[in-house]
């Protein structure tokens, strides 16, 4: 049998079975509301596991019967007694069904409900021969009845793809999966805790603006029917951000989404979620040093250890994280690099050498850093802290007083790739209004990423930014980094994916 005729063959059982649900769900109307809704659990499986993990039947007896709601996930019929697993949002525990005890109607009726139908079950905690935690039906409800059969009542849930476009039944069938999201909770639990408890206000800031800003890259375009123009779906919140700080909120931060017109990969997702903070009276020192604390004690919290493993490789947030330039961690990789990184026939020079193409238009600090992006980054394994940016390339970053070509700007990286970006801001409306005016001059040489010119910002920066140091770390990456997934698919719960094909 060839594998279409064995796809052909599991879809007409699969038809099959929705059918022979759909006759059930037709006789359930006839006998009245067929998706009730006055069961009201009173418990959840997760938690009755843990608090009575070490309960014996004398102590269970002393604890009131339970109300638990769940997808039934397994069944054994055993003539006038039966088993099954009923799976909540927390974890599954088994139910005992007794013919005497709940009814002859009752029972009858359980022994023809499906896997994946949503039941409650209500009666008192007890344990079988087998030591297993369970709950002694007495009362029995059907609340939902599942059309479609289960995954893996044929082939599984197997197909990735598949689990991307349909988390919902990656959710059901994959407890690890379950798990993965909790943990992505809990991290950013622990990060709103981690700030809040410093003295940040969490804020929220426009997702459509008038003109993109705050990051390069392009961005998604929109229109406002009523005004009549354009909008962008924001890439980042960053100027609205210190816009507030200018206002007087010193310590400010945005946990949501930014968007960006860009490629689908194992690292970018066009819609991804970033935390942003900027505090006043800090500069780009400061926010090391509180990043450092922040994923130190994240993994603790998390994790319950410094030392985590990603892909297979170990990784310690324990020791004092590493901190090097731009220009030192290219010359440590590169021991034949320009003696002078800042002059550009020598840079493009170096750059033929080792066979990597560039744009003509970039300066010095652009061609550091596609050298620094196309050759450094992967090895970057350890918790690592690159300081010193170019100016050329960060034009929202307050320049160096000892030397205006680089910024104080940050970016720190473990595993090869970045997770956050940082620096001390640019304050100086002059200054900020001719990067502006570069940017612009870059976007009419062709470069969609470029940023615009924003009049209203550098008025607002007019008014004063008190000095001031501001942050992004992406949040998917720090999941994926905290949860050993590969692909940043794996850790939001709808990834966008292509269209699928029908016909």
């Amino acid at each position: 049998m060839t594998e279409y005729d064995e796809a052909a063959e599991g879809a007409a059982e699969e038809g099959r079975h929705i059918a022979q649900r759909r006759e059930k769900l037709h006789a359930l109307r006839a006998e009245g509301p067929a998706f009730p809704n006055d069961f009201r659990p009173n418990a959840h499986t997760g938690t009755l596991l843990s608090e009575h993990a070490q309960a014996g039947n004398e102590e269970l007896a002393q604890v009131a019967p339970v109300r638990i709601a769940g997808r039934l996930m397994s069944k054994r019929i055993m003539g006038r007694a039966s088993f099954g697993h009923v799976q909540d949002g927390e974890g599954r525990i088994q139910v005992f069904i007794e013919r005497d005890r709940v009814g002859p109607e009752t029972y009858e009726r359980f022994k023809h409900w499906d896997l994946g139908d949503i039941i409650g079950v209500e009666g008192p905690l007890f344990r079988t021969k087998t030591n297993e935690l369970s709950v002694r039906a007495e009362n029995l409800r059907l609340l939902v009845k599942s059309i479609r059969p289960l995954p893996e009542k044929f082939h599984g849930l197997t197909d990735q793809e598949m689990k991307y476009r349909r988390r919902y039944l990656d959710l059901i069938m994959n407890p690890a999966t379950r798990a993965l999201f909790a943990r992505r909770e809990a991290i950013i639990a622990y990060l709103r805790a981690f700030l809040l408890a410093r003295g940040f206000h969490e804020v929220e800031t426009p997702m459509m603006q008038v003109l993109p800003g705050g990051a390069t890259a392009r961005p998604f375009v929109t229109h406002h029917n009523a005004l009549g123009i354009p909008l962008y779906l924001r890439i980042a919140p960053e100027l609205y951000l210190k816009r507030l700080v200018v206002g007087g909120l010193d310590r400010v931060f945005e946990i949501n989404r930014n968007f960006r017109n860009e490629g689908l990969s194992t690292r970018h997702n066009p819609e991804f979620t970033m935390v942003e903070f900027y505090q006043a009276y800090a500069d780009f020192r400061d926010l090391m040093d509180l990043t450092e604390e922040l994923l130190r004690g994240m993994c603790l919290a998390v994790l319950g250890t410094t030392v985590l493993t990603y892909q297979g490789t170990q990784y310690d947030f324990g020791k004092p994280f590493i901190r090097m330039s731009v220009e030192e961690a290219i010359r440590r990789q590169h021991a034949d690099a320009p003696a002078d990184l800042r002059d550009v026939g020598a840079l493009r020079a170096f750059m033929e050498r080792k066979g990597i193409v560039e744009a003509a238009t970039l300066g010095a600090g652009g061609l550091q850093m596609t050298i620094f992006e196309r050759t450094v980054e992967a090895a970057l394994g350890e918790p690592t802290f690159i300081t010193a940016y170019p100016a050329e390339v960060s034009p929202l970053a307050r320049r160096n007083d000892a030397d205006p070509f680089v910024t104080d700007r940050f970016e720190f990286f473990v595993g090869g790739r970045e997770i956050a970006n940082g620096f001390s801001e640019l304050n100086d409306p002059e200054d900020q209004a001719q990067r502006f005016r570069e940017q612009v001059e870059r976007r009419g040489s062709g470069d969609d990423e470029a940023m615009h010119y924003d009049a209203d910002y550098v008025e607002a920066l007019e008014y004063g930014l008190p000095p001031t140091a501001g942050e992004g770390i992406g949040i998917d990456r720090l999941v994926m980094l905290l949860t050993d997934a590969p692909s940043i698919r794996d850790v939001i719960l709808f990834p966008h994916l292509r269209p699928r094909e029908h016909g």
